[in-house]
């Protein structure tokens, strides 16, 4: 008899599931212990993988809460890719929905912070423009021009102070976060991405670019929702990040 992918994959992933029937080793031999040894490795895999990825979390809930929260999550979500470095895209979501965790609202937008700096480490390289390229254009020129920004560029929004979380529990000696909402701009202008605070507006700025609008039509959109973003402080930060790879100038 054989074994589907399906019932092998769901066995694998879950210790309570009984071995497939039907495995057998190269000896002709039911496979059982086998698969037994093989799947709590496979477990043991996953599970620290989930620590590496999302080291915060990890730290903010423990080492034996994790364990238990990768095992459920492995569960639901199996990988689907054997590159493991992008393992664990729906765990914000997956936090949000435990009953258990409600009281810490903040841990989604944490793995997605999380998530953003291991995407933007992984993302593909592209060579940033220099500031000179910016100053030659006119005024006019600024405003109609369209930015290329890198693949390593991420922009996290949320209601909860994401940075300063992630800062405490990563580098000696940080403030202790304060309630207020943070939006995150994650560029990569080395080798390590580099997480920073955006001013009013700038997630909005950015994400417009993102979409193809000009300078000028992301600041109208930025300015609409804050009157006090600052053109100047948010596109000093893409630079500094090398996130801006691209100019194309319409004016």
């Amino acid at each position: 008899m054989s074994v589907s992918q399906t019932e092998f994959t769901r066995a694998m992933m879950d210790a309570g599931q009984p071995v497939p029937d039907g495995l057998i080793d190269h000896q002709d031999q039911p496979a059982g212990r086998r698969f037994s040894v093989y799947r709590n490795n496979v477990a043991v895999s996953l599970t620290e993988a989930m620590h590496s990825a999302f080291p915060v979390i990890a730290k903010l809930l423990g080492k034996q809460n994790m364990d238990g929260l990768a095992g459920i999550y492995l569960r639901q979500h199996p990988p689907s890719s054997p590159l493991m470095m992008f393992y664990g895209e729906h765990f914000p979501a997956f936090l949000e929905g435990m009953e258990q965790l409600q009281h810490l609202g903040y841990l989604g937008d944490e793995a997605r912070l999380e998530l953003a700096l291991r995407r933007a480490y992984h993302a593909a390289d592209a060579a940033p423009i220099t500031p000179d390229a910016l100053g030659a254009l006119t005024p006019d020129q600024l405003m109609n021009t369209r930015l290329t920004l890198a693949p390593a560029v991420q922009v996290i929004c949320s209601p909860w102070p994401i940075h300063a979380i992630w800062r405490f529990n990563t580098k000696d000696g940080a403030s202790k976060p304060e309630a207020r909402a943070e939006d995150v701009l994650v560029t990569r202008p080395e080798f390590d991405p580099i997480p920073q605070i955006l001013p009013p507006g700038g997630a909005i700025w950015i994400r417009a670019l993102m979409q193809g609008a000009t300078i000028g039509e992301a600041l109208e959109q930025a300015a609409a929702a804050d009157e006090t973003f600052d053109l100047g402080a948010t596109l000093a930060l893409l630079l500094q990040g090398g996130a801006i790879t691209g100019l194309d100038s319409k004016g």
